[in-house]
């Protein structure tokens, strides 16, 4: 399956490298970029094993998350389409998940 990552999901996973380096964690900045792309390439390769969510918004009808290895915090949120995954968000548990994906 090929990936494409929206907009949102792309401005997620630099607000949180951006985070690691104003942090001062230069390592677990790169880790993370690696561990986002490793996270999303098993999701290709394995797209079911995400657990799935329960949505009112029809629009995220099958939307499953999976966490980036080695940061279980953060998650990505997907959806299945084609021959494709759609990378919706990627979050950090601590904000409200829900709010923000019924709101985007």
């Amino acid at each position: 399956m090929k990936p494409v990552v929206r907009p949102a999901a792309r401005g997620d996973i630099l607000r949180q490298y951006q985070y690691y380096i104003f942090e001062g964690a230069y390592d677990a900045a790169g880790r993370f970029i690696d561990a986002v792309d490793i996270s999303i390439a098993h999701l290709c390769g394995m797209p079911e094993t995400g657990a799935p969510r329960i949505s009112s918004n029809p629009i995220l009808s099958g939307l499953r998350s999976w966490p980036v290895k080695g940061f279980e915090d953060i998650r990505i949120y997907y959806l299945i389409q084609n021959e494709e995954i759609r990378i919706v968000r990627v979050l950090h548990g601590r904000r409200d998940i829900q709010n923000i994906l019924e709101n985007d």
